[in-house]
Order: structure tokens, then sequence, then C-alpha cells
């Protein structure tokens, strides 16, 4: 299959691209920047080099393709929310233009409930389309991010943790399953799929976490949100976003996350928390 990528080389989009050239698939990944092109290439992939905001280019892209996986980039630093809707329309518009038939979009755990922005609300009005809609639960790579808290502070605060339970999943984990998924034929129509490695509460995820790289009683504790977000704010996250953050956040919090994820519980993944704490704890200790 003739399969286009979004996402340039991040965490998931690198080893899906791995996994689908390794298949015998033709790949063309789309990054902005053209410093990746001659590693896009060298993985065996087709590089293209533009922005998923530039409509002609993505409808150019998407030509010919049996199938696209769309990812939204999330910019912290971000003003205006409504880029995400417009990147959204983006993927729309060339999906029609280019008559695609089957779309893997990446949303997220909660992203059915969000109020700020609608990622999956838009595809619905596309007919005569498989769409799956992958639902992961948050990244183990999301860890990186609270190095400084950790070392600093000596914990991990947000305004979700504690015994609320979470879905964490490894990103090769979510590669793994959309190429799953893109080699599966599917009916049009809209579908939904939860991805996970592994269900822990946030206290058990601190602990393995903690003692992985020596600190034995790392705490995961719940703030009010008010305050998770003005130390968002303060590390330079925009208001918005930190508030988008916010929402997101506590509906992991208060359940509702959860409830949906119950009822289409996927398998879990092979990469567990304490395989990617060993290389999280050599990480920290050298940065």
């Amino acid at each position: 299959m003739k399969i286009v990528l979004t996402g340039s080389l991040g965490h998931i989009s690198k080893p899906l691209t791995e996994i689908l050239v390794k298949e015998g698939h033709q790949v063309t990944l789309i990054s902005t920047d053209l410093n990746k092109q001659a590693q896009i290439q060298a993985m065996g992939a087709q590089p293209a080099i533009g922005s998923i905001q530039d409509l002609p280019f993505l409808v150019n892209t998407f030509a010919g393709a049996d199938a696209v996986y769309c990812m939204n980039p999330l910019d912290f630093t971000a003003r205006d929310l409504d880029v995400w809707d417009r990147n959204m329309d983006n993927y729309i518009q060339a999906i029609r233009e280019t008559g695609i038939k089957r779309v893997v979009v990446l949303t997220g755990w909660v992203a059915h409930l969000l109020n700020a922005i609608h990622p999956e609300k838009k595809f619905e009005t596309l007919k005569d389309v498989a769409i799956t809609f992958v639902r992961p639960g948050p990244f183990y790579s999301n860890f990186y991010h609270l190095k400084d808290m950790i070392r600093q502070q000596g914990m991990i605060a947000s305004n979700y943790g504690g015994e609320d339970m979470v879905a964490f999943v490894a990103p090769e984990d979510i590669a793994d399953a959309i190429a799953e998924d893109i080699n599966t034929p599917a009916a049009a129509g809209l579908n939904v799929m939860y991805v996970s490695s592994e269900e822990l509460t946030c206290t058990q995820a601190a602990q393995i976490i903690g003692e992985a790289i020596g600190i034995q009683d790392l705490q995961w504790i719940v703030l009010p949100g008010e305050q998770v977000k003005q130390g968002l704010e303060a590390a330079g996250v925009s208001s918005e976003v930190a508030g988008l953050l916010m929402e997101m956040q506590e509906n992991m919090h208060n359940g509702k996350a959860q409830k949906d994820y119950y009822l289409n519980r996927p398998i879990q993944g092979k990469r567990k928390l304490r395989d990617f704490a060993r290389e999280y704890a050599a990480w920290y200790h050298q940065n």
C-alpha cells in the first residue's frame, strides 16, 4: 500500500515508519524540517517537506495514497487553540479531494470529552471513509518533561495523581497498534481504538520511576487545577494551552476518561513501565 504519515520523526511516527517500511509498504512521511529529509530517506521512506497547514501541499502529498495517518502536533506556546481545528479541517479537505478511503487519526484518551477543541467530531462529516480514532493514554515519554520537577521538588504534581488509575502507554505500542489497524480491512464508518501498555495508579507509576532513578519515596500528588495551571504558565506554556491541559487532566481525575475506556478496554501492549524506567533512569542521570 501507499501510506502517508504525519508526525515527522516523532515518538510514534518514527517507529510506525520503520514497521510499515519493513512490511513492504510505500511510505511517505511529512515533516516541516528539511534537515530530517536524509534520515527519512535512510529509513526507506519518502520525505515530504511541508506543513499540514498548507492545504495545497497536503492535497498533493495525499494524492494516490491508500491510507493516511493524521496527527495534530501540540504547540505549548500557542495562543490560538483554533489552530488544531483548522489542521483537522485541512486533513478533511485533503481526504475529500483525493478520495482516500482509509484514515487513522491520533486523538487521545480524553479527546471525546473536551470542550476547548473537538479533534474527532469534525471527521463525522466524511462519508464512505473508514476512520479509526486512536485514543492512547498518557505516554511513558511524558516523564521526560517531568525531570526538572522531580529533581527540584522531589515529587510529581498535577491535577490528577495519587490513586487515579491511568492507562499508560509506550509510543512504540501505539505504532504497533496503528500498523495493525492500517493492515486490517475496515468498512466505512467511525471506529475507536484505545491503546495502552499498562494500567497503573499514579502512585504505582511514581514508585516504579522513583525506584529506577534512586528516589524510593517518589510521590505523585494532586494539586488544585489553578495552581497547576499557574506552574505551567511559569514554565512557558501559554495560558490557553495550560487551560486545555487542565481540562484533559481533570477528566482523568474525575473518572470520566476511565468510563469509556473500560467499555472499550484494549489488550495491553508488550512494553511495561519498568522496561521504560530503566531507559529513563539512564537518561535522567545523564541530563
